[in-house]
This record gives C-alpha cells, structure tokens and sequence, in this order.
C-alpha cells in the first residue's frame, strides 16, 4: 500500500462541540479518505472529546489513528507524538475546534506538488469575529520569501508541510513551551525550506474564537507569555545570523508577542507581575531591539517599549494609563525635537518619547463617540466623534477602516485639540464578510488614505504614518442589524485588549443568538 499525500494531525484537550465539526470537515476532504491519514491525540481530555474520537476512528478504519495520552500541559507532545507516526508525504495540523475548507488538503498537496514546495499556505478566515491578518494572502505566490514578506508575522502551524523537510532538519515542536510552540516550529520549517507558497484564492482554514474562550491561547498569563516571548527570541537569535533578515523577524515579535506584554491589561496585574513584565521586557528591549527595528514600531508600541528599558515600572505604567484611560497625550517642543507629553514620568523628555520621526504620532485619535445615522443619500453610517489635542491638522489627517475609507469632517479646533467626525458607510464594511464575519481596525493616517498603509495592511508598519484609533473613552457601543446578500450581519464598534477600535461584523447564526442568550444580563 503506498504511503498517503497528507497526515492530518489534531491535538485535542476538551474542545468538545466544536470537535465534532471538525473531525466532519476532515472526513468530508475532496482529496479522499484513500489519500490521507488523519492522527488525533487526546491530551487527557476530561470532556467527551476521547469517546468522540473514538467514534471517529470506528466509522473510519485504517484512515484514522486516535493516541489517548495523559495530559502533557500544550499542543507540542501531542503533535510530536503524531509526528512519529505519520507516514504521508506531507503534514498538516489542524486545530481541534478548528475546520477545513472542503477542498482544502487537495488543493494544499496540489499546489506543493506542482511547484516543489516545502511548505505551503493556505487562506485563513476567522470565525466568530476572530481576527486573522489576511496581508500574506493578498495573492497566490508561487514562491515567498520568508524575509521580504508578511510572513514572519503569520508563523502559526495552519499550514502544510513536507515531511522530509521535518525530518531531514529534525524540526519538533519544544515541549517546555506550554504556548507559542508552533512558532519556533513553523519558523525552522519557513528558514530551511526550498520554496514557500501560498494559496489565497480559496478558504482552507477556519479559525474558530470560541464563545467560552477557553483554550490554552485565550488563557495563558503574563508571566508564560513572557518566557514563551524569550524562548522565541532566543531561537531567532540562535537561528539567524544578525542583519536585516534576523531584525525582519524579531520586528514582528517585538510588535506582537512582546508589545502584547504591555497592552492595557498591564494596568489590572498585581505589582509583582508588573515588575516581571517590566523587567523581562526591559532585557529584551536591551539586548535585540535595534533601531531599525525600532523605527518599524508604531509611536506607541516604541515608547511602551522603551520605558521598560530606560524607566521605572511606574513610567511604563503611567503611560500606559495615560492611553488606555484618559487618551493621546499632548506633545511638547523644546530644542527643535517634539516629545509625547506623558504626565508622571520620571524620566525627563528625551529618546524614550521623542516622536520628532514618528510618521503616525500625528494621525493618533481617541474615539469619544459611536452612532448609527443615515446620511444625505438614505444609507446607514457609522458615524464615530474622535479628538486629539494636535491643533494643526487643517485638511492632512484621513481615516478609515482598513479598505473602507471614512468621510472625515473637522467639527471644532481650538487649543485644546481638535475634535472630528468619521463617517463609515455600512454597505462598504459589509463587503468580504462571507458567511464567518470579520473585524476591521479603525485608523488614521496622516496624509491620503490609503489601505495599503493602514494596520493590518501588507508590510504596513508605524513608519507607514498610520495609527490605529483608540477609544478609552467609549462608552456606549451601538450595534446595527443589516442584510447581505441573504445574510443578516450584526456591525458593532468593538476594542481590542489592546485598546484598538475595530467594527465587528458578525454573521447572525442560531450559536450566536443562544450564546448571547445564555450570557448574565446586565442589571
């Protein structure tokens, strides 16, 4: 019997419901259940996920191997057990309350076979309004570059992989990174492989937020968070030589997995976590962050950053506070050189919040205001009131929500700040939702909108002159019922953890009207 095109490997630990659609979209493969092997281990599930794997195997004998083990604490044993079982040309890993496109694996193992590649990406859409960065798949590529590319920041294992590549290059996931472990993995597969492709014209892989928020990700703290940061950073540094293709990876670690570290949940931990952070953060800052890294930081992310290194936990906690509580800090000139105004710091006006060169520091707004309205020609729009205390912006500062562009009004400007409107159509947000919904990020730039340099966009950085819009101090969040087509959507302001405003568009479904049903009413 010849060996199978593709092993799917599922680590599963208690994701039942959402198992069961999973393990149906793997069974429901084009490619056909003669061409693929399906590895699940259960990690010690105390749900029902065992018995339901179990099943599985039954109704398909000789396709699907189901290896119960105790609970290891993350996906990397799991996975690694799977990996010295399978026996398919090629693996991908799917997560447990995740599913598959239908035509997803033949489509995947097609595309590697027709241009040798060693890995291969394909589409991602998120459900239930969990956002994915799309940039890598603006286009199908025939052969990516790991360095020049959005690629270092969607380094997840979504993807397949030729086997021959793991095992020649002995690359396993590291079983002392409860979290984060598929990144070291995926990165070690992207630097060895001969050719990187991406499949983007056809949705693979649906990435499922759960309404419990319950799996290891959604969990995990700040102090895992901060050794899973440092093991990354160390690998990088151990991986690749120092120059422009190291910083073009550690660039998007310090503006995800690290400036994570210092979001506006900072301001809720206990002094002791807060040191901690401050302290892990401040080493990495010291040691890895170059200026060329630094000048692909938003403002920011950039001064957070550097706070950790130069100043006090309590400087980083009061500019974090001033961000997340009260809104965009004035900005000062003294000697020719323009510095964020941050009240509280120790440390006096210097590199640490000089924004002279930040590009996006002039387009930063908070969001005071959310309504539904119906403009001059009878659509719905959304309408957001936002301010900053810049009092020179006259006509340059433009928004919009990543491809849709707002109508930007200037309702009053005087000294102190300047207060707008930003109106967004809601047939525009509605366009490329598809039946899973999907979040747009609020932003604005100085200068022309363009989508292309908006967060979220390929290759856009703060150097882009673009500032996600916060709103610190929105309080009321409408939401409006609209159709598509034949679907109804439900378009929300919404903010991130980390204080970003994002309009969530989301699919009416009967799960999400029983879930909304379920949750504790507000009295």
């Amino acid at each position: 019997m010849s060996a199978p095109d593709i092993s799917i490997v599922v680590p599963v630990y208690n994701t039942m419901p959402y198992l069961t659609r999973c393990l149906n979209s793997l069974a429901g493969q084009s490619i056909g259940l003669d061409r693929m092997q399906i590895i699940a281990v259960d990690d010690g599930s105390t749900d029902r996920s065992g018995a339901e794997l179990d099943r599985f195997a039954e109704r398909h004998p000789g396709v699907v191997t189901v290896i119960h083990q105790a609970n290891s604490g993350g996906p990397a044993g799991p996975c690694n057990r799977a990996l010295d079982v399978a026996t398919g040309r090629y693996v991908f890993f799917v997560g447990a309350d995740d599913h598959l496109g239908t035509e997803a694996a033949e489509r995947l193992v097609t595309m590697a076979d027709t241009y040798g590649s060693d890995v291969v990406l394909g589409r991602v859409v998120g459900v239930h309004s969990r956002h994915i960065y799309q940039d890598v798949f603006a286009r199908n590529e025939a052969d990516l570059d790991l360095f020049d590319s959005p690629l270092p920041r969607s380094l997840a294992n979504t993807k397949l992989f030729r086997r021959e590549l793991l095992d020649t290059h002995g690359i396993r996931y590291r079983e002392d990174m409860p979290v984060g472990s598929d990144l070291p993995f995926t990165l070690a597969a992207c630097y060895h492989a001969r050719r990187i492709s991406v499949l983007a014209d056809y949705d693979c892989y649906f990435a499922v937020r759960r309404f419990s928020a319950t799996n290891i990700t959604y969990l995990s703290r700040h102090a895992e968070r901060l050794r899973t940061a440092e093991a990354i950073v160390a690998y990088v540094a151990e991986l690749i030589e120092p120059g422009k293709r190291r910083d073009a990876v550690l660039l998007r670690r310090f503006d995800h997995e690290i400036a994570r570290l210092v979001e506006d949940d900072l301001l809720r931990l206990d002094r002791a976590t807060q040191e901690l952070v401050h302290r892990g953060v401040g080493r990495l800052v010291a040691e890895h962050l170059s200026d060329d890294i630094a000048a692909g930081l938003n403002a920011e992310t950039r001064i957070r950053l550097a706070l950790t290194r130069d100043g006090t936990v309590d400087d980083l906690l009061a500019a974090v506070r001033q961000d997340a509580c009260a809104g965009v800090p004035p900005t000062v000139v003294a000697e020719g050189r323009r510095y964020a105004a941050y009240p509280g710091l120790s440390v006096a006006p210097g590199p640490c919040v000089d924004v002279t060169t930040a590009p996006d520091w002039a387009a930063k707004l908070d969001a005071v205001a959310a309504a539904w309205e119906t403009d001059e020609h009878g659509e719905r729009v959304l309408s957001l009131t936002a301010h900053t205390p810049a009092t020179d912006l006259g006509d340059r500062l433009t928004a919009g929500a990543e491809e849709v562009a707002a109508q930007v009004t200037v309702l009053a400007a005087d000294a102190g700040g300047t207060t707008l409107r930003l109106r967004l159509r809601a047939a525009e947000l509605l366009v490329g939702s598809g039946p899973t919904g999907r979040r747009r990020i609020v932003s604005a730039q100085a200068g022309p909108y363009d989508p292309a340099r908006a967060p979220g966009a390929e290759n856009a950085t703060g150097a882009a002159g673009a500032a996600a819009v916060r709103a610190p101090r929105l309080r009321r969040k409408p939401s409006a019922v609209r159709r598509s087509g034949a679907r109804l959507y439900v378009l929300t302001p919404v903010v991130d953890v980390s204080g970003r405003l994002m309009i969530s568009v989301v699919p009416v479904t009967a799960n999400r009207v029983t879930a909304r049903l379920r949750r504790p009413r507000r009295t």
